[in-house]
């Protein structure tokens, strides 16, 4: 009973989430597989550590919030190589919002009516909408259109990771091959684990992919409500 009360301390916990964290991106570096992520990885790993040492997640929630704490001004940090590029991304702005416009409404419309169409309630709808912006905007924009906030943080996960795993290979099959239009498309459709994931490949990447990012957000942030209640209506 007293391992188990160490191993389910707050600080315990919280240094083992670092720790396999580190050591999933110390992997995928060493085997250059870009399915293995090391949100992926440590997602499965901690999964299993709480399974087998029988800790509720509300108990991991204790230590868990601390990093989530961190997340919103962790993503200020994605302006540093934005700020690099701002003079080239000045001049083609317009350009690179109408594009980031239009991103925009077909990730909200296309997942809207898929969902409609398979028979999703209401809730899972809105849920599903914000899928493509960062954690924290993500739970903001799905409870103020009547989403639920924990099914939507577990979405804005998996989509993440599955466009940071898949995402370039996609955009390979589908010979988009400009860097720019490359990089806004990891940070649009991938949030953050796309955008870090295209920095490792040149920091331009990154920067263009967060420029994506944060225009995606924003943009999200108005439309996603609209188009809900506009396709729930119609469909």
């Amino acid at each position: 009973m007293a391992i188990i009360d160490q191993l389910s301390s707050p600080m315990a916990l919280i240094s083992l989430t670092f720790l396999v964290y580190w050591g999933a991106g110390w992997l995928q570096k060493k085997t250059r597989q870009t399915w293995m992520s090391p949100m992926l990885l440590t997602i499965i790993v901690l999964i299993a550590y709480l399974r087998l040492t029988g800790i509720s997640y509300e108990k991991y929630y204790e230590s868990g919030h601390l990093i989530e704490f961190w997340l919103k001004p962790a993503i200020v940090a994605l302006g540093l190589p934005l700020y690099n590029e701002l003079k080239h991304i000045r001049s083609q702005f317009l350009t690179l919002f109408i594009t980031e416009f239009v991103g925009c409404v077909v990730g909200i419309v296309s997942v809207v009516a898929i969902a409609k169409w398979l028979g999703a309630s209401p809730a899972v709808i809105c849920s599903l909408a914000p899928k493509s912006v960062s954690t924290p905007i993500a739970i903001e924009i799905s409870k103020q259109i009547g989403g639920i906030p924990a099914l939507t943080s577990a979405i804005v996960v998996v989509v993440g990771i599955i466009g940071a795993v898949l995402g370039l290979k996609v955009m390979d099959v589908c010979r988009v091959g400009r860097p720019v239009s490359r990089s806004l498309s990891m940070g649009t459709a991938a949030h953050v684990m796309g955008t870090n994931r295209i920095s490792i490949v040149s920091e331009r990447y990154g920067a263009y992919a967060t420029l994506g990012l944060i225009l995606n957000g924003i943009l999200t942030a108005f439309l996603a409500g609209p188009i809900c209640t506009f396709l729930l209506d119609v469909l």
